[in-house]
């Protein structure tokens, strides 16, 4: 079971999280890679690296015989699957071993027998672990599966065997709905997963997400690493996890973890896996809900509480070494949570974010898992999951205040992402009193989240910031920003104007850094003494007390992009100079609304025109599939269908022209 070289068939954040956990044994890394991750930081940082295929998951990440080739060109002794793609697929981890390699991972057989829900369950109850009630039987006719759902009574789900991330789930709260719940959740779940069996079970609808770690060797040992909650989720899929799980009785903690461990005993498990529960706070009561036999996402928070490295083990024990720890070894020291930092727009319904990152300034001191960097290009191919933010405290208190300091500092350009979303999230009272659950987020936000505004205050502070970079502190305007500037009223000094994108009325800038005065198209003027940029900090002093923030400026195509840290977290401000709104001016502006364009990269999946249909302001024309997720795209107005430039199966590019429209009014 000795090796020296490990393939990691994984990319992004957990690639360079398995590639640090190699380096700190002294093993070298081997990184596999799409053509679409050629240029990514995980292939710049392995020891060797290997392209093995197209941009399409299946043409690379999730292509069995290029990664075990991969494995045989570069000398890889061990396979590390990482999380997602092919982590948790039995006849991966059988051909790993076949081809004479280590699996760094548990036993192909413990990985099919947790891969079953059905199965999972079984075990799970022979290992007198509580289970939620339900049918999980082998007959799976329409007319059992119904009459356990009328013996079960509502409401009830209806869940995929083979499922996972909420795919091939249906709730039912009216027995009559049954049958269609039954039929679409077969038909996603051998879409999705390639086997149609679903099984039935109580719902508990405020239940809370509860996980516990567990690590195995192969001499036996199985022990726990504590527990997690991951209670605030979004479709099923997890937005913030923390550890240990806060408000939950001690008794009912003991019992999570010596189940958990029983059951990964009754398995024969090694390395590290996830026992999963759903706890009613209502009844008291928790129910096993699954297994996931890899490394989580959320691993972090783990190690954050325990100071042990779960990678490291898990190299270790695939090495055939025996845990040097026992339970009474293992101690929690404080509170972690962990962030999951996606490219997508929340306040558009989660709409992917794609593109160059052009700025990339993370806060310090804290632990930042990361698959990206300054110049990294965020596609439409994979997960939209791009880093995590981690943060350890004395108390949940101490570690939720941290990790809203932690994304006030944190500024990202090019590409837009839910750090301000999470922070919401962080700082709603519901999340800090502990009143969430897995179905709370509408609770939490009534109306749908939308992002808070820019204060006017804030504004100016972006416009000097810009006016700053452009004129360093006591350089005259009329020496540093060419011939574009207007005279002010007589007897005064010359101004420099800045637009906010979304506003028609200009920022007035008079002075110097000894005394800047900004203006806003309301009037109100607010002046700083002793203005200065230095590097990304703005500071001066208002009325004689100093202030000091984050700031960076960056140039776009057409204006300038300002990120300022404000009291409502890190803001992102599009300002244009005089130059900027004459140029913007000359060329007619960006925006055509008779022109459907593809918001991002992506795939095309439907088109639902054809030419000389007449469509109305917001009918979907095309479907695009961009990051796992389809996008509708509406009309942007009202009219007749005069050119089609895209066909299903298509890959177009950002800001591409799919369909062009005769506008109603000309018509």
């Amino acid at each position: 079971m000795s090796f020296t070289r490990v393939l990691i068939a994984n990319r992004g954040e957990i690639a360079r999280r398995i590639q640090r956990g190699c380096r700190k044994l002294g093993l070298e890394s081997v990184a596999v890679f799409s053509d679409a991750d050629r240029d990514a930081p995980f292939v710049a940082e392995a020891d060797h690296a290997v392209c093995i295929g197209g941009a399409a998951p299946s043409d690379s990440y999730l292509n069995v015989e290029a990664i075990l080739e991969a494995a045989r060109a570069t000398g890889a002794g061990a396979v590390h699957p990482g999380y997602g793609f092919l982590s948790e697929n039995a006849g991966f981890a059988a051909a790993v071993e076949a081809a004479g390699l280590v699996f760094i991972g548990p036993e192909p057989d413990a990985i099919a027998r947790m891969g079953s829900k059905i199965e999972a369950k079984a075990a799970a109850e022979a290992a007198g672990v509580p289970v939620l009630p339900g049918y999980r039987g082998e007959d799976q006719s329409d007319a059992r599966l119904l009459q356990e759902a009328e013996a079960l009574g509502t409401p009830f789900l209806v869940k995929a065997s083979a499922g996972g991330g909420g795919r091939g789930m249906r709730l039912v709260s009216d027995l009559g709905d049954a049958p269609e719940a039954i039929a679409s959740a077969r038909a996603e779940a051998q879409s999705a997963f390639g086997d149609p069996a679903v099984f039935l079970e109580r719902y508990a609808p405020r239940a809370r997400h509860v996980e516990v770690q567990v690590l195995g060797d192969t001499h036996g040992t199985v022990l726990h690493l504590g527990d997690r909650d991951c209670s605030l989720q979004r479709n099923h899929q997890k937005l913030i996890e923390e550890a240990p799980a806060a408000d939950l009785p001690e008794a009912v903690r003991d019992r999570m973890r010596a189940a958990a461990v029983r059951l990964a005993q009754a398995i024969g498990y090694r390395s590290a896996g996830t026992v999963e529960y759903l706890y009613d706070p209502g009844r008291g009561e928790y129910y096993f809900l699954e297994m996931n036999t890899r490394l989580q996402v959320e691993h972090p928070v783990t190690e954050a509480i325990t100071g042990i490295d779960l990678v490291e083990w898990q190299l270790r024990i695939a090495r055939g070494e025996p845990l040097a720890l026992t339970q009474g070894d293992v101690q929690f020291d404080g509170h972690a949570i962990e962030i999951r930092i996606a490219a997508e727009n929340p306040a558009e319904n989660f709409h992917p974010e794609t593109g160059e990152i052009t700025l990339w300034a993370p806060p310090a001191d804290v632990r930042l898992d990361t698959g990206v960097e300054c110049g990294s290009v965020v596609g439409h191919h994979y997960d939209s999951m791009i880093a995590k933010l981690i943060v350890h405290a004395p108390d949940r208190t101490g570690a939720i205040r941290r990790a809203i300091t932690a994304i006030d500092a944190f500024a990202v350009g090019g590409v837009g992402l839910n750090l301000a979303y999470q922070r919401a999230l962080l700082a709603h009272p519901d999340f800090a009193a502990f009143r969430h659950h897995t179905s709370y987020l509408p609770e939490m936000f009534p109306g749908g989240w939308t992002e808070s505004s820019a204060d006017p205050r804030d504004m100016a502070f972006a416009a000097m910031a810009l006016h700053l970079r452009l004129v360093p502190a006591g350089a005259s305007p009329w020496e540093s920003l060419g011939s574009w500037r207007l005279t002010a009223p007589a007897g005064q000094s010359g101004a420099a104007f800045y637009w906010d994108t979304t506003k028609d009325e200009p920022i007035r800038m008079y002075g110097s850094g000894s005394g800047l005065t900004a203006i806003q198209p309301d009037g109100q003027t607010i002046t700083v003494e002793s203005a200065a940029l230095t590097g990304c900090r703005l500071s001066g002093r208002i009325d004689g007390v100093p202030f000091s923030r984050i700031a960076y400026v960056v140039r776009a195509p057409s204006h300038w992009r300002v990120h300022l840290q404000t009291p409502a977290g890190m803001t992102a401000t599009d300002l244009r100079t005089l130059e900027d709104q004459h140029l913007q001016r000359a060329t007619g502006g960006s925006g055509v609304a008779d022109l459907l364009s593809a918001p991002m990269p992506g795939a095309v999946a439907e088109v639902r025109v054809a030419l000389g249909d007449r469509v109305k302001a917001g009918d979907t024309l095309v479907v695009l599939e961009a990051m796992k997720l389809l996008q509708s795209l509406p009309a942007p107005v009202a009219g007749v269908v005069t050119e089609i430039y895209c066909a299903p199966g298509d890959t177009v590019a950002g800001h591409a022209p799919l369909i062009k429209l005769d506008p109603e009014e000309n018509t």
